[in-house]
């Protein structure tokens, strides 16, 4: 499969696929291309009221309850309206997955703690704290040793 990204200014944004077949890759796609607005913020809801989140401002999205929350920099959690995966599809690189439930925008990961029984924990500048599974920190090391 080959991929070609152009970025000229001066034109009109257009998105073609030349495929074999469709499939759920090309659905995902359609549905990412279509659904995105270019925009770098989401709407985020606390009980009272609605505000506008930038993505650079979220250090965190966890599932808690079969609810989605984002968390900002200072550890205030606002309900998404969008399942993880909708999220994961539409955020910068710089999200990246710590386990089944979490995304973390790597900017904000402040350390990672090991406890004696294994298991490491991403710890945010806010102070929050989420588990790493083990598949998703053999990942994030190879992201991170790639830079």
């Amino acid at each position: 499969m080959k991929f070609t990204l152009v970025i000229d200014k001066t034109k009109e944004e257009e998105v073609v696929a030349t495929v074999h077949r469709e499939s759920p890759l090309t659905a995902k796609l359609e549905n990412m291309v279509r659904s995105y607005d270019g925009s770098d913020r989401i709407p985020g809801y606390t009980e009272d009221d609605m505000k506008i989140l930038l993505f650079s401002d979220i250090e965190c999205i966890t599932l808690t309850g079969g609810k989605t929350y984002a968390i900002d920099r200072k550890g205030k959690r606002y309900l998404l309206r969008y399942r993880l995966y909708e999220l994961e599809a539409m955020l910068p690189s710089n999200f990246i997955r710590i386990n089944k439930s979490a995304l973390a925008n790597q900017d904000h990961l402040d350390r990672f703690t090991a406890s004696f029984n294994g298991a490491v924990d991403a710890v945010f500048r806010c102070g929050y704290r989420d588990y790493v599974s083990r598949r998703c920190f053999a990942d994030i090391k190879r992201r991170l040793e790639a830079k």
